[in-house]
């Protein structure tokens, strides 16, 4: 199964998400298909917090990809966010 979900990156006390898809039996930093966006949670000021791209994210969720709880609220996140 195809899922949508967080690849932690960054340093120690300093993360950062790649929002990527893989593989459900792939490691959580282990390869991934594509990467289709990031999450900074510790952005300051004008630094962006959230990218995505919708577009791949429409067309993985076309085809079947699962979506995890967390990747759920970002996106949600970023459509308040845009509007």
């Amino acid at each position: 199964m195809v899922v949508v979900r967080l690849a932690r990156g960054g340093a120690k006390a300093r993360p950062f998400f790649n929002i990527v898809v893989t593989d459900k039996r792939s490691r959580r930093d282990g390869n991934f298909i594509e990467r289709i966006g990031f999450y900074n949670p510790i952005a300051r000021g004008q630094e962006e917090s959230i990218r995505l791209n919708q577009d791949r994210l429409t067309y993985w969720r076309g085809v079947g990809a699962q979506v995890s709880p967390t990747v759920e609220r970002l996106i949600k996140q970023a459509g308040k966010a845009a509007a």
